[in-house]
């Protein structure tokens, strides 16, 4: 049976879909699935912003076809690892569980167990350089989540 990994940020046309192109080109996809999504059903069946695409292009992957959707109950039960970009939206995930075995499926992807290390800020209202910081803080995170994985 496959890992299952969810990346969630308010929209899901920034944060999250690179969150999830960023740890599928790290981890064997044969035993782990990912997908992402929002908190907020601002851009439901719209493509990522342009800067994700083009942040995640010029570090060699494609996350264009990825499409938004809202994050629903069921994702905290059917997903095993849940991963918010910051305090917010880790509020709102939470704030949709039903268990406290589906809360404890959600972290904060910047963080190092229990220990917040800092938040994923949104680079929606930035310029291009916010979402190539962005990228970097994703890529760290992934790099040590795929070791988990």
């Amino acid at each position: 049976m496959k890992t299952k990994v969810l990346m969630v940020c308010l929209g899901n046309i920034c944060r999250s879909p690179l969150a999830e192109g960023v740890l599928k080109s790290k981890i064997d996809l044969s035993h782990v699935f990912v997908d992402s999504a929002g908190t907020a059903g601002y851009h439901v069946g719209k493509a990522p912003d342009k800067r994700s695409i083009a942040v995640a292009k010029k570090h060699g992957l494609d996350i264009s076809n990825q499409v938004c959707r809202k994050l629903k109950a069921q994702d905290l039960e059917d997903f095993d690892m849940i991963f918010s970009m910051d305090k917010s939206n880790y509020e709102n995930i939470i704030g949709v569980s039903r268990s406290k075995e589906q809360a404890k499926k959600v972290r904060l992807l910047l963080s190092n167990g229990d220990a917040i290390i800092n938040e994923v800020p949104d680079p929606y209202y930035g310029g291009e350089d916010g979402f190539e910081h962005v990228y970097q803080l994703i890529n760290d995170a992934c790099n040590r989540i795929a070791k988990e994985l």
